[in-house]
């Protein structure tokens, strides 16, 4: 039997993790937010600073206009004036040009600084936006998440269960399987599994192009959705209602013309012995045997026909499905705890809790052949 324990722990670790990514995503936009606030300010003061060195200058050039003209009036009459007079005069329209030059090189550089500083703070602002939306649908898609992983892993939890109980609450249990139906694990369980995967890829993306985010989640929604909807139609598949009204033999035929129909595998169904009603336990268990290893058939081999056989006898009920797929190496199944094992646990525990057993040959290349007996009370 699979680990839930474990399966439980993926589920908390990768809310956890995302958790964790949405408290990185929350650190990354208060330093960005401090970032434009320190911006801002430094911005402020280039301002300030600039209009105090235009004032300097406007004043400045005032000054060296005087300037120059004095020392022209001088120049014109120097014999007027004596030659210290034109000295000083000379002297101070000089430093005064190289002073207004300096000042204007000074407004120059602060214009270059404020409009840089301009540029630096609207992409920050954009920058904190973007975040912002990201943490947003983060945060919208760990609340969509957390609620349905967690409800998965506490039916999955209950499902645990099922493997002590007795042949006494089958029925029961078929019942709950209207509303939560084993068989998820071999379909939507992937799908959940690439869930997780791209909610993975999601925080990656964080590190290195958040702004993809937006449209991993969208996918990652529809993801989603999807698995919801296959959810949905195997829920919808799981009580065929012919197994109750014509029996097990009745609702294997058409179970097995309707596979051969919907997935063109050449799909047999040979019947031995007399027809006639079973409880409904062993009927339901046999139904879903069959339904298991159909599923692994088209699934997992590859293959062009498959073979159902019933024989149901005075004392018990023998059922041979063989197909002529890839197979595969079973020790390797068993060993590398694969969950579900190609279905083989879950088929092992069904006929287990019937006191049935069940013999699996298979090899690579020599297709799978899975056979089961059920004793039946005389």
């Amino acid at each position: 039997m699979f680990d839930i324990s474990a399966l439980d722990r993926v589920i908390k670790d990768t809310l956890a993790a995302m958790e964790n990514g949405k408290s990185q995503i929350f650190e990354i936009a208060e330093a960005t937010q401090a970032e434009c606030n320190r911006i801002q300010q430094e911005l402020q003061q280039v301002v300030e600073e600039l209009k105090r060195t235009i004032e300097q200058v406007d004043d400045l050039e005032i000054k060296e206009k005087k300037a120059r003209l004095h020392l022209m009036e001088v120049s014109r009459d120097f014999k007027r004036y004596r030659e210290e007079d034109i000295k000083s005069a000379y002297e101070t329209a000089q430093n005064l040009q190289l002073h207004l030059r300096d000042l204007r090189n000074q407004e120059k550089m602060l214009r270059f600084r404020r409009d840089q500083l301009e540029v630096n703070l609207r992409h920050m602002k954009t920058s904190l936006a973007r975040v912002e939306s990201t943490l947003a649908h983060l945060s919208t898609a760990i609340n969509y998440l957390s609620t349905n992983l967690e409800q998965v892993s506490l039916k999955i939890g209950e499902l645990q269960q099922l493997h002590d109980l007795g042949v006494s609450i089958i029925k029961a249990q078929e019942e709950e399987r209207k509303r939560v139906a084993r068989e998820i694990h071999d379909g939507p369980a992937q799908m959940m599994a690439n869930i997780v995967m791209r909610a993975e890829f999601c925080l990656k993306l964080l590190e290195v192009e958040p702004g993809r985010l937006k449209e991993e989640l969208n996918a990652l929604r529809e993801l989603v959705r999807q698995s919801l909807q296959d959810v949905r139609k195997i829920i919808f598949d799981l009580r065929p209602m012919v197994l109750d009204d014509l029996g097990l033999v009745a609702a294997l035929k058409r179970y097995v013309a309707d596979f051969k129909e919907q997935y063109g595998i050449a799909a047999e169904f040979s019947f031995f012995g007399q027809d006639r009603r079973l409880p409904v336990s062993t009927e339901v268990t046999l139904f879903r045997i069959v339904q298991e290893c159909l599923n692994n058939v088209r699934k997992h081999s590859a293959a062009r026909s498959v073979l159902i056989k019933m024989e149901i006898l005075p004392d018990k009920v023998n059922l041979l499905i063989r197909d002529d797929g890839k197979g595969f190496v079973l020790e390797e199944i068993k060993n590398n705890n694969r969950p579900g094992g190609y279905g083989l646990i879950n088929i092992r525990e069904r006929a287990q809790l019937l006191n049935g057993s069940v013999q699996v040959n298979t090899a690579p290349g020599k297709g799978t052949a899975v056979y089961v007996t059920v004793p039946l009370q005389c």
